[in-house]
């Protein structure tokens, strides 16, 4: 077989459920509708509405943030489109790898599954380091200070070498996605259901102190402020892919996949615009380039004990963005593993909680070295353009999926085909274009690592490869 025909291998529609209805090494079924969209949530809500509103508002788009959010939810609704389709039709661990595989062949999803690792995994350790932030200024509020040497990622002029807080709480999600699926589904619930409250509080107490004054000027920085606005809380949206991930593990998932995907996203882009407009209302842009936008706009009304409540909220919604991110990389990379482009461990499942307790604990300790030792500023800016190359791609999958197996069939189908795919793309592809270009470089210099341990590695021990080799 040529190299390039080896390359654009793909794996059967039908032998992918097949694969995911196997007793053997199987997930168990236990997510409902309602689990899936508190997952969607529970991903969504988080780092995006309690820390980059304000940066988006002060630097690039002024009171005119909530365009950029319109802007970002658009190119996420026909993203979210897509993957509907996807996961009703290939209800199957692993998000876009999975669907590329049946799409593109093995190279390409191969990449999606490596640009996945990025999404996931640096988010998981910039976030991680976020939920420490705000939990040492919860510690300081009653009084207790941690050594500086164990506040932050390491870095001789501060005088800090390790991130204790991130760390610890890495290890506490990793213990409880070990439980089991059903276990951590429910946790998540009661974080997602305090952080909406949290978040109505705000708005219910801040819309009293909005003055319409404050809007003015509207655009200060022009529409290419707010697309660059949109790029930056594009990391808002981050997340309702990540229910994807979850599809072997779903009761029904026809019918429930869709429903999580779509309902979290929309719920999340009300909540945005509500909370983006409120803020904007309540401060002068200008002011609220600061790290808690939201608990500073209360803070600035004189709501302090409100504002209380607002930090709190952020805590618990940063630790469900936690959740879930490393819940989708550990089932990344199951349904990698599961295809021999991994090491077999991250594929083995436990017999008892039918979790891949390996992986689970393979990734929270690397996660947990990233967020503890590392500063991932920049690296964190290579989550929105991995999450966006990944929207395209499904995007596109949809459309040639539709062209090369017409007949399969689809639970849900995306509307008015091809204008919603190749409407994903081009906001998606605009969202790419008005990121930084070291962004851009980043992310290739990423993928060119990713070619190069396939190569090395993945395509030698490929399962699909070693399939059609017997055949022959």
């Amino acid at each position: 077989m040529s190299l390039g025909r080896q390359l654009l291998r793909k794996k059967a529609v039908e032998q992918l459920l097949e694969q995911s209805e196997s007793k053997a090494g199987s997930l168990k079924k236990s997510l409902s509708a309602f689990d899936l969209t508190m997952l969607g949530i529970g991903a969504i809500v988080g780092t995006g509405i309690f820390v980059l509103t304000g940066v988006a508002a002060a630097v690039h788009a002024g009171p005119a943030l909530v365009l950029s959010f319109v802007l970002s939810g658009l190119a996420c609704v026909f993203a979210a489109l897509c993957y509907a389709e996807f996961a009703s039709t290939v209800p199957v661990s692993g998000s876009a790898y999975t669907y590329s595989y049946a799409a593109f062949g093995e190279l390409v999803a191969w990449m999606i599954g490596w640009d996945l690792i990025l999404e996931y995994g640096v988010a998981a350790a910039a976030v991680a380091s976020g939920w420490s932030g705000y939990a040492q200024g919860l510690l300081e509020g009653f009084g207790i200070k941690l050594p500086v040497a164990l506040t932050s990622a390491f870095d001789p002029a501060k005088g800090t070498i390790i991130d204790l807080p991130a760390i610890l709480i890495i290890f506490v999600i990793t213990l409880l996605l070990m439980k089991g699926t059903r276990e951590s589904a429910r946790f998540n619930a009661v974080m997602v259901i305090i952080k909406v409250a949290v978040i109505l509080l705000f708005l219910a107490v801040g819309i009293g102190y909005v003055k319409p004054a404050n809007w003015t000027p509207f655009m200060p920085f022009g529409f290419s402020g707010v697309a660059t606005g949109a790029a930056t809380v594009f990391f808002a949206f981050i997340g309702f892919d990540a229910v994807s991930t979850a599809a072997e593990e779903v009761r029904n998932p026809q019918r429930n996949m869709p429903i999580g995907i779509i309902a979290s996203l929309l719920i999340c882009t009300v909540l945005y615009i509500a909370v983006s407009l409120t803020l904007t209302g309540i401060v002068p842009y200008e002011l609220l380039n600061v790290k808690n936008p939201v608990a500073f706009a209360l803070n600035y009304v004189h709501q302090d004990w409100v504002a209380g409540f607002i930090s709190l909220g952020a805590i618990v919604g940063i630790t469900t963005v936690l959740l879930v991110m490393m819940y989708g990389q550990t089932r990344l990379f199951f349904a990698m593993s599961r295809d021999g482009l991994l090491p077999k461990a991250f594929s083995q499942v436990h017999a008892k909680t039918q979790v891949p307790r390996k992986s689970t604990l393979i990734v929270g300790i690397l996660v947990a070295i990233f967020s503890g030792l590392l500063p991932l500023n920049k690296l964190a800016e290579l989550t929105n353009i991995g999450t966006l190359f990944a929207f395209v791609l499904v995007s596109i999958g949809v459309v040639v999926l539709r062209n090369t197996n017409p007949g399969l069939k689809r639970a849900f189908s995306v509307p008015l085909v091809p204008l919603v795919p190749i409407l994903a793309v081009l906001f998606c592809g605009y969202l790419i274009y008005s990121l930084p270009m070291l962004t851009k470089v980043g992310f290739v210099v990423w993928l060119i690592v990713g070619a190069v341990v396939y190569f090395l590695y993945g395509r030698r021990h490929s399962l699909l490869a070693k399939e059609v080799s017997r055949n022959r």
